[in-house]
């Protein structure tokens, strides 16, 4: 007996900002497990652009891209995703949320209640966790007994371009690039139990993590240091020979087709995998952690 395939998850996107455009929409549009069918932005003219370009509709208000959608991704602003994944959430709504969950603890709260409340799927776009081969040094990490670990993620798109505006300079690395480090040191090594930091997130932040297990890992973080390309590593040590995880050579096209497959399969089955709100409510737990030793 054949088979039929799920119909396409019909998904409309808010944003329409960089990431929007080179990640979201076509990842989204690409299928075949979904379909973007519009797009709203707080610009109407960048939306339309978009929408056009992956054919899909141009919202003219989030109630008008509501209706024409099961499920949301959002490409905007933390404060904004926060407020506006409430409002999809209560709707019924499925939810692609990027990272971080909201700009702050409380937000972040408020999305991962109204997830649980209204019983919908989400999923966090913590893009590294979806390539081939973060997953099989997730693999071999789970064999390992871990004594310390380091690790980093730095880059200078904050120095000029398009990312270097908005909340990524007022906030810095540590809300920006700390979910990743942290979602991976979590995973990799062990519970983290406690995030100690040093420094400046706009400049070079440090974070010094005690895991559950005893083992110690630090993760060093900057957006605003010149480098050829970005650099992001996890280095595992123990009584074993050491593995390492590195970004150089993996793009996050090879992401784009596990995180719309497992999405998609979220949705239809109503069941939301390991990466989902919770997920991004417990990162930014330990982000305010690590905030309060700045703030101090």
């Amino acid at each position: 007996m054949t088979r039929t395939a799920p119909e396409p998850v019909r998904v409309g996107l808010i944003g329409a900002g960089p990431w929007a455009r080179d990640m979201h929409a076509p990842m989204l549009a690409a299928g075949p497990q979904t379909n973007l069918t519009a797009v709203w932005a707080r610009r109407p003219e960048a939306a339309a652009e978009l929408a056009a370009a992956h054919g899909a509709a141009a919202a003219a208000g989030i109630d008008e891209l509501l209706d024409s959608c099961e499920a949301v991704a959002f490409a905007v602003p933390p404060a904004v995703q926060a407020t506006l994944a409430v409002r999809a959430a209560r709707a019924g709504k499925a939810l692609l949320l990027d990272k971080p969950l909201g700009p702050d603890l409380p937000a972040a709260i408020a999305v991962a209640e109204a997830v649980a409340e209204a019983g919908v799927v989400s999923q966090m776009v913590l893009t590294k966790r979806y390539h081939p081969a973060t997953r099989a040094f997730l693999d071999r990490a789970r064999d390992l007994e871990v004594t310390g670990a380091r690790s980093c993620y730095l880059h200078g798109a904050f120095l000029g371009g398009e990312m270097a505006t908005g909340w990524r300079l007022t906030e810095g690395a540590l809300l920006d690039l700390g979910p990743h480090l942290l979602d991976l040191l979590d995973t990799a090594v062990g519970p983290i139990a406690s995030v100690r930091a040093t420094g400046d997130p706009r400049r070079w932040v440090e974070l010094v993590c005690a895991h559950t297990n005893g083992a110690v890992s630090q993760a060093s973080l900057s957006g605003s240091v010149r480098l050829p390309r970005a650099r992001t590593r996890v280095e595992l040590f123990g009584a074993e020979e050491e593995l390492v995880w590195d970004s150089a050579g993996a793009g996050h096209q090879e992401s784009w087709p596990l995180l719309r497959e497992e999405f998609a399969a979220a949705v239809r089955s109503g069941v939301p995998g390991p990466l989902d709100a919770a997920r991004g409510l417990r990162l930014q737990e330990l982000i305010a952690m690590a905030k309060r030793d700045l703030a101090g």
